[in-house]
C-alpha cells in the first residue's frame, strides 16, 4: 500500500528544476549575400504572415539595368519623401553616369549612396538582423544585386500626438508644453532649452523583441560620472522581452525595491527635466512614453513643483511650507482623530468632546473602522473618477463624495465629523505636486492608522519613528535620500522646503553637483547702481535748497 501511494503522489507531485536563463532573440545574426534572390528569399521568409510590410522589386535605370529591392513598414515612412528622393533618382534617369563613369553592379552602391539618395540621414549593413531592425524601426532598406549590403535610408514619418500641456503637472505660470510619445520630439525638447554640446544623449536599447530606445540624458562637466556609469550599467543589465513604458525600467534601476517611498522621480515637463540636468542629475526617457525618469532623487524633491522657480521668492516659499503642512495632514490627520477619539479624550475641549459624543451617537462602528470605510469610499471614488471619461470622471469624484458622504451620516454609518476630516485629508493630499509622492502618502496613512487604533498618539509616534529610520536608509544611486536635512546642508536648505531668491543660489546641490558647484556669479542681488544712487541724491539736495529758499523769502 505504501508503495502504490508514493507512486500516486509521484504522479500529482510537480518537479520543478532550477532553469537557466534563456536569451530571447528576434532574428538570428546571417550576413546579407551578394545575390540579390537569396536576399529577397531571407527577407521574405523573416517577414512571413506581416502585411503590413511593404515590399517591392524594380530595375535601377543604367545602361545594362541592375536588379533592386526595398523594403519598409507601411504607416511608418514619408511615402512622398520615398518616391521622390529614392525611386524616382533610381527609376527615371535613362543612363546614370557619375564622375564619368557608368553605373554597374560594381559600383552602383558606393554611387546610389554618396550621390543619388538625397535623404539626410544614410547608413549601410551587412546584417539581416540589423536590417530587419531598421525596416522595423521606421526606414527604409535597399538592397541592390551584386552588392552584400544594404542601403538604409531614414524617412520616418509616424503618426504621434501632438506637444500639448502636461495633464498631471499643470502651472499658472511657466511654460504649456510637455513630453509626448516620440524619443525625437521629447530630445528636442530639451535641446532647445540646453544650446550646449555638453548636453549628451547616449541610447540604449532595451527587450529583445521590443528593442525599445532609452535614451540617457546628462551635461558633461557638471554630472557625476559615477552616477552615469551607475545608470548604464543597471540599464544594460536588463534582459527583458519587452519595455513598453518608463515603468518598466524605474522598477529595474530602483536602489530600494521593496520600500513604498519612490527612488526615481518622474515628470512630463521638459522645463523641469532641463532644471534637473542644470543641477548635475540624469535624465532617462523611454521611446514610446511621456514620462521622463530623473535620477538622483531626494524626498523634499517631491514637495516642488516647477511653478516655485516662476513665481517671486515670497510666494514660493509660503507654497512650500504649505505643501509640508498639508504632507502632514495628508498622512496624519485620520490617524490623530483616531488616536485621540478612542485613548485620549481628555485632550479634547469639553464643548468639542461633546459635540463629537453627540454626533457618534448611534454609530455602530469605531472609529477606525468609521475612518477605514470612509477612506475606501474617497479611493474608490478616486480610481473610479480616473477610469471614466475627464469630464464624467470629475463630476464622479466630487458629486458622488458629497453625496455618499451625506448620504452615510443620514443612515447613521459615520459622523459628520469623521466625513469633514477624512474630506480635508483627501484635499490635502491633492496638494502634493507629484503623483508619485501622492501615492506613497496614500499607503501610507493605513499602516498609522492601525498603529493609532492600537496603541493612540504613542502609535503614531511609533510609525513615525519607523518612517523617519526607513527614509534614513534610503540611498538614490548613493546619494542620501533625505538630503539636505540627512545629513544636514547648510547651503542646500537654501532650496528644500523654503525657496531662497535666485541670486542667493550661487551653487549647486553639494551632493550630485559637487564636480562644478558654481552654478552663478556672486554678488548679483539687486541694488540701485551708484549713478542713479549719485543722481536722487543730487536731485534731493536740490529740493532742499529750494525749499530753504523759499523759507527765507518768506
Amino acid at each position: 500500500m505504501p508503495g502504490i501511494f508514493g507512486k500516486i503522489k509521484g504522479i500529482f507531485k510537480k518537479k520543478s528544476k532550477p532553469r537557466a536563463f534563456i536569451e530571447l532573440k528576434g532574428e538570428e545574426e546571417h550576413p546579407l549575400s551578394s545575390n540579390l534572390d537569396e536576399n529577397i528569399k531571407y527577407i521574405k521568409v523573416i517577414f512571413d504572415r506581416c502585411s503590413d510590410i511593404v515590399m517591392r522589386e524594380f530595375k535601377i535605370s543604367a545602361e545594362k539595368p541592375i536588379g533592386a529591392f526595398f523594403v519598409y513598414v507601411d504607416g511608418m515612412i514619408d511615402k512622398d519623401l520615398t518616391g521622390n528622393n529614392i525611386l524616382h533618382a533610381l527609376q527615371l534617369n535613362p543612363s546614370l553616369v557619375r564622375q564619368g563613369r557608368q553605373l554597374t553592379k560594381v559600383n552602383a552602391f558606393k554611387i546610389i549612396k554618396d550621390q543619388i539618395i538625397s535623404t539626410t540621414e544614410v547608413k549601410t549593413t551587412g546584417d539581416i538582423s540589423k536590417l530587419t531592425e531598421f525596416i522595423l524601426g521606421g526606414d527604409v532598406a535597399l538592397i541592390i544585386d551584386g552588392t552584400a549590403k544594404a542601403i538604409i535610408s531614414s524617412v520616418r514619418q509616424m503618426e504621434g500626438r501632438n506637444v500639448d500641456e502636461p495633464q498631471t503637472e499643470p502651472l499658472v505660470r511657466g511654460p504649456r508644453d510637455g513630453f509626448v510619445e516620440s524619443l525625437r520630439t521629447n530630445a528636442t525638447l530639451i535641446r532647445r532649452r540646453i544650446k550646449t554640446s555638453r548636453l549628451k544623449m547616449e541610447v540604449i536599447k532595451v527587450g529583445y523583441l521590443t528593442k525599445t530606445d532609452v535614451a540617457i540624458f546628462y551635461i558633461d562637466g557638471i554630472v557625476n560620472d559615477d552616477v552615469v556609469e551607475e545608470v548604464r550599467r543597471r540599464i544594460e543589465r536588463i534582459k527583458i522581452d519587452g519595455v513598453l513604458a518608463s515603468g518598466y525600467v524605474e522598477e529595474f534601476i530602483e536602489d530600494h525595491p521593496f520600500s513604498v517611498f519612490p527612488q526615481v522621480n518622474t515628470t512630463e515637463r521638459p522645463d523641469r527635466t532641463c532644471a534637473c540636468l542644470l543641477e548635475g542629475r540624469v535624465a532617462i526617457i523611454v521611446d514610446n512614453t511621456p514620462m521622463c525618469l530623473i535620477v538622483p532623487v531626494a524626498f523634499p524633491q517631491f514637495l516642488q513643483s516647477p511653478e516655485d522657480y516662476y513665481n517671486r521668492f515670497p510666494y514660493a516659499t509660503f507654497t512650500r511650507l504649505q505643501r509640508f503642512i498639508t504632507l502632514n495632514i495628508a498622512l496624519l490627520l485620520p490617524s490623530v482623530y483616531i488616536a485621540v477619539l478612542t485613548f485620549h479624550q481628555e485632550m479634547l475641549p469639553t464643548p468639542l468632546l461633546i459635540s463629537i459624543a453627540g454626533q457618534r451617537e448611534g454609530v455602530p462602528f469605531p472609529a477606525f473602522f468609521e475612518a477605514l470605510l470612509m477612506e475606501m469610499v474617497f479611493e474608490f471614488l478616486r480610481e473610479a473618477g480616473i477610469r471614466l471619461p475627464r469630464p464624467v470622471g470629475q463630476t464622479v469624484s466630487i458629486v458622488g463624495a458629497l453625496v455618499i458622504g451625506q448620504a452615510a451620516v443620514s443612515a447613521g454609518l459615520v459622523s459628520s465629523a469623521m466625513v469633514m476630516v477624512v474630506s480635508l485629508t483627501a484635499i490635502a493630499g491633492f496638494t502634493i505636486p507629484t503623483i508619485s509622492g501622492s501615492y506613497t502618502i496614500r499607503v501610507m496613512r493605513f499602516p498609522i492608522m492601525a498603529l493609532a487604533a492600537s496603541f493612540g498618539l504613542f502609535g503614531v509616534m511609533i510609525g513615525l519613528m519607523a518612517i523617519l529610520i526607513h527614509l534614513c536608509s534610503l540611498r538614490s544611486f548613493g546619494m542620501p535620500y533625505l538630503t539636505p536635512i540627512a545629513p544636514l546642508s547648510l547651503s542646500d536648505l537654501k532650496d528644500s522646503f523654503i525657496r531662497a531668491p535666485w541670486w542667493a543660489m550661487t551653487t549647486r546641490p553639494k551632493y550630485i553637483g559637487d564636480k562644478r558647484p558654481q552654478r552663478q556669479a556672486r554678488g548679483q542681488k539687486p541694488r540701485p547702481h551708484p549713478d542713479n544712487q549719485k543722481t536722487k541724491d543730487v536731485n534731493k539736495a536740490k529740493g532742499e535748497d529750494s525749499h530753504a529758499g523759499k523759507g527765507k523769502s518768506h
